[in-house]
Order: structure tokens, then sequence, then C-alpha cells
């Protein structure tokens, strides 16, 4: 039985240069922690300061990349969310060496549907050649509200 671990940061950066901030927590694949993920990641976008509707797309999207990460990884998971300030990347990251892939679901499936909204709500996404790290990123748009 895995004790399910609190979301802390491992590392953490201080705004070292304008316009850059950065997160990274490890904890164990526990459902409980998809929810801490949320909370933490919607923290930190609003420390940043992004404006609320992407930080919505944002904090689905790690929702989606960690539950995948607990439901279908291997080992103990990483989240790490980098802010600049024209764009913000997510990446999930666990032990498994298969790679993370949309597949097909009938209309009545309950569940399968997570990395078509990770599509659908980032500027891109994939998964390194390793298979180790699921990452999407969302575009800033400089100088609009």
């Amino acid at each position: 039985m895995r004790v399910a671990t609190a979301l802390a940061p491992v590392r953490t950066r201080s705004v070292p240069r304008p316009g850059y901030a950065a997160f990274e927590s490890c904890f164990a694949p526990e459902p409980i922690n998809v929810g801490r993920s949320r909370h933490t990641s919607s923290v930190f976008l609003r420390l940043c300061e992004v404006a609320e509707p992407l930080a919505e797309d944002v904090v689905l999207c790690v929702s989606e990349l960690v539950t995948n990460g607990v439901t279908h990884g291997s080992g103990d998971l990483s989240l790490r969310v980098r802010y600049h300030e024209t764009e913000i990347l997510v990446e999930v990251q666990d032990s498994s060496s298969v790679p993370a892939t949309m597949r097909s679901t009938s209309a009545e499936a309950t569940s399968g549907r997570g990395l078509f909204l990770v599509e659908a709500l980032s500027g891109d996404w994939g998964a390194s050649t390793d298979g180790r790290t699921t990452w999407c990123t969302f575009p800033i748009l400089v100088g609009r509200p």
C-alpha cells in the first residue's frame, strides 16, 4: 500500500528574471494527487497573474495529464509547470516507457477523452521519445487583454 504524499514543491524558483517562474512537484500515483495538482497549479498561475480563461484551460490539462499518469503510468509522478511571458509549459513524467497516445472511444464511454481535451485546449502537445514525459504548451498573447 502506498501512502499518498502531499504535493509539495521539490524545486521552486522565485522569479529569477522578469517573466519567468516554475515549480515542480513529485508525488505518488494516487487519485487524490490529481486534485492536489490542480490546486497547486491554479495557485501558481494566479501568482503569475495568468488570465482566468487561460489558467482554467491549463489547470484542466494538468488534471488530464496527471490522471493519465496515475491511470496508465508507472512509478511516482513529477509535474512541472513553467511560466514564461510568452508561453506556459506543462510536463508530467513517470517511469513508463510507453508514450501517451490518443485512442478512439465510443460515444457511450465514460473515459478516454483526456488527450482530446489537451489537444483542443493547448497550443501543442506531445510525448517524449522515451515515453516518460507528456507535455503541452499554451501560448500567451502578449499585449492582448
